[in-house]
């Protein structure tokens, strides 16, 4: 019989949990091509693949604080992204729907060649301004 996870093992597979989770949503999030197949495969594979499960054992503590770590750092991203947009000025909830925003106004500028202008979520390849 496996001995129980300790407070630190169970803190560290949810620290990891809560990062994959994080940019398992940034990757969703900042997609330029149609979803495929292929994507649902590998993200099953990263969430609970052989090698997961080979360091957090099935129906362990250390896979629940793993799963638990997931729930965090995927849903702790939306928050947070809801958090920053609901006080921003330049920002509303339509961003959420297609990407816009308002103009920088006043003493706010973009310096040339220095920033790609932001897109919408899963935008097709090409900058917004070139029509593709």
């Amino acid at each position: 019989m496996p001995q129980p996870a300790t407070l630190i093992q169970l803190l560290g597979a949810g620290c990891f949990g809560a990062i994959i989770g994080w940019h398992v949503y940034y990757l969703n999030r900042h997609r330029r091509d149609a979803v495929q197949l292929t994507d649902l495969v590998t993200l099953v594979g990263i969430l609970g693949g052989a090698a997961i499960l080979k360091v957090f054992p099935e129906a362990s503590d250390l896979f629940g604080a793993y799963g638990i770590g997931l729930f965090v750092g995927f849903f702790g991203y939306l928050l947070m992204l809801v958090r920053l947009v609901s006080v921003s000025r330049n920002f509303d909830f339509d961003w959420f729907l297609d990407g816009r925003s308002k103009r920088p106004e006043g003493p706010y500028e973009i310096p040339a060649g220095v920033a790609q202008p932001v897109r919408p979520p899963m935008e097709r390849g090409g900058s917004p301004s070139s029509g593709s």
